[in-house]
């Protein structure tokens, strides 16, 4: 089993994870090139462009300049320990065992608008670039454009036969693997709190629910979609009721959602 996650906007650079293994991405001449398209552009477009404050655009205009291809354990950190945010909040790498990260390390991907596609240790740099910018680029005028067909073939690649894909990413990022070229049967597990008697997505509690699960999958190396419905941490329960083969739905009363 692969699964793969968002990247987040908020960033840590500053604590230090203990960490002698690292690995390098596998698309850095990608981001290079991407990376050079963006180093023009002046802070008022970069805020325009993504819809940053003056303070934001100016931080990544500056990441931009300072980014070097060249990845190293000085100027680059482990992307898990790095990207921050409500997934990451859920998956707690820092308490994950140096056994279970080595099961993340080959199980886990994280999408990437800058990176493409992520090990959990690879190096990174700090950057914004989300999936959906409409960065005009030497392939197109988006990054889905960009990235093309590079995304999912490099998931075939990695995916054994009958092995289960499961996507615990945001839309805009999962838009990016091309599914009609995907060898794998594909996982998608939908999340739903109870709001004012009714179930449905509720966007802190899905992101959370995602990393939570993505934990999950780490540490009881989870191989079948009946592993995956076992499933039953922080309240939410497999239902039933309102899955299909292939989007099992966890559902979490009001009653079990955390105390405000």
């Amino acid at each position: 089993m692969k699964f793969l996650i968002s990247p987040a906007k908020t960033l840590d650079t500053s604590s230090k994870p203990s960490v002698d293994d690292v690995s390098q991405p596998d698309y850095l001449d990608d981001a290079q090139q991407l990376i050079e398209t963006i180093k023009p552009y002046t802070p008022p477009q970069v805020g325009s462009l993504m819809k940053l404050s003056d303070k934001l655009a100016t931080l990544n205009v500056e990441r931009y300049q300072s980014w070097k291809k060249n990845h190293n354990k000085d100027n680059s950190r482990p992307a898990i320990y790095t990207f921050m945010g409500d997934v990451y909040t859920g998956l707690d790498a820092y308490s994950l065992s140096p056994k279970e990260m080595t099961y993340a390390q080959d199980h886990l991907r994280i999408l990437s608008g800058l990176y493409g596609l992520l090990k959990p240790l690879d190096l990174m740099q700090a950057y914004r670039l989300e999936m959906g910018t409409h960065l005009e680029n030497p392939r197109g005028t988006n990054l889905y454009q960009f990235w093309g067909d590079t995304i999912v073939d490099a998931l075939n690649k990695q995916l054994n036969d009958g092995e289960l894909l499961v996507n615990l990413a945001s839309n805009e990022y999962f838009k990016a693997v091309n599914t009609k070229k995907l060898n794998a049967p594909l996982i998608s597990p939908n999340f739903l709190d109870e709001k004012n008697g009714k179930f449905k997505v509720i966007s802190f509690y899905a992101k959370k629910a995602r990393g939570l699960m993505a934990r999950y999958l780490i540490q009881n190396r989870c191989e079948t979609l009946d592993d995956i419905k076992a499933f039953n941490i922080n309240g939410y329960e497999y239902d039933e009721s309102q899955s299909t083969s292939l989007v099992p739905v966890f559902v979490r009363p009001e009653s079990a959602q955390p105390q405000k």
